[in-house]
């Protein structure tokens, strides 16, 4: 997929105040440490992830989506009347029916006649969002797009570390399924796409590409489908097996991509990758002939943020002016099932707006 009229216009997000350290969490663990004789420090060593965020009790995604999309707003100072789409993209959302666009769309003001639903595809949903908005800006049926997702990790830790402690018949090798789990962490972001004629940026979206490799669709999977703020689900991934298959995946896109882009990985200035954690970031990189110097990271401070950890790490990447007028970007999502979906784009000028979720700016974040 190339375009010709599609800006990335703005980001808006919005985190949580509330920090759990791995370390913190492994205190919690203790039962756990002390049955299996674990070794202190062994989830920050595993994952390289130092510590995650999360939302206070019972909050409903489209609260914070609300929140986000809103700042994307501001920051890019367009109409809401022009947004045309709106896309939630995350895999945390309300309830089963409605779809959690529809309170985003009524909290938001947005015309009767905007296209609203909901994307769910584990880690990529925000990404399928951003295409599937392009494709109709690109086609002229719309001139501006949200997209927007809210992830909560809390319940899926919490819920783990409950399992983990009372479950006696677990061995060092039977929880191994269950580290991903303590890596989630909490974030909201927004994404807003205008016809070029419209932008106030002219971040050119250049080309996008996809790939399914679905025969490991089993490596990571929840046990069942729930929705809602109080739902207390558990996840088993074959982090090693799923990790493989995915760097093989982002491999076989990467060859397509620089086809499809007209790019070589050498002439790319920044990269995003989704935010699993560091020997993830190394060995993907590696696979995908890119380096670190050029890749930004936040895994080390969120944790894996599910659709929203590629758009917020890019949004904090231009904050922090990481991404400069006149870079070549390239945006590389891998999500569980597998799938991969990467995205190519001409940057100018940053447009971002963050916040916590008390209101209280973000003077400083964490480089």
């Amino acid at each position: 997929m190339r375009y010709q009229n599609v800006c990335i216009e703005s980001f808006g997000y919005t985190l949580p105040e509330e920090i759990w350290t791995s370390t913190g969490i492994e205190d919690k663990l203790a039962p756990l440490y002390e049955r299996l004789r674990l070794p202190e420090g062994r989830l920050e060593m595993m994952t390289g992830i130092r510590e995650r965020r999360f939302w206070p009790q019972n909050i409903r995604p489209s609260e914070l989506s609300v929140s986000s999309a809103g700042l994307s707003l501001e920051a890019a100072g367009i109409d809401p009347a022009l947004i045309g789409c709106l896309i939630h993209g995350s895999v945390c959302r309300d309830f089963l029916e409605p779809a959690t666009s529809c309170t985003v769309h009524h909290q938001l003001g947005l015309a009767s006649d905007c296209v609203i639903y909901d994307v769910s595809n584990a880690c990529l949903g925000i990404m399928n969002g951003m295409v599937q908005a392009a494709n109709m800006i690109e086609l002229g049926q719309i001139q501006a797009a949200l997209v927007v997702g809210s992830e909560g990790g809390r319940q899926l830790v919490e819920t783990t570390i409950d399992t983990l402690n009372r479950d006696e018949s677990l061995t060092r090798k039977s929880i191994k399924s269950a580290v991903a789990s303590l890596t989630i962490g909490s974030a909201s972001c927004a994404v807003l796409l205008t016809h070029r004629s419209i932008s106030k940026t002219g971040n050119q979206m250049v080309a996008a590409y996809c790939k399914a490799n679905t025969q490991f669709n089993e490596l990571c999977q929840s046990h069942q489908d729930q929705a809602g703020s109080e739902m207390t689900p558990l996840m088993e991934t074959d982090s090693e097996e799923l990790m493989k298959r995915g760097i093989e995946t982002g491999a076989a896109t990467m060859a397509e991509f620089v086809a499809e882009s007209g790019w070589s990985a050498d002439s790319i200035d920044r990269t995003v990758c989704h935010q699993v954690g560091g020997t993830h970031r190394k060995l993907m990189l590696e696979a995908l002939g890119l380096t670190e110097p050029r890749d930004y990271a936040t895994f080390s401070w969120l944790g894996n943020t599910g659709a929203a950890a590629l758009p917020i790490t890019m949004a904090m990447a231009c904050e922090n002016e990481f991404v400069l007028s006149g870079d070549k970007v390239g945006m590389f999502g891998i999500g569980s099932g597998i799938n991969c979906l990467m995205i190519a784009a001409e940057w100018k000028k940053s447009l971002v707006r963050g916040t916590t979720w008390q209101s209280k700016p973000l003077s400083v974040l964490p480089r």
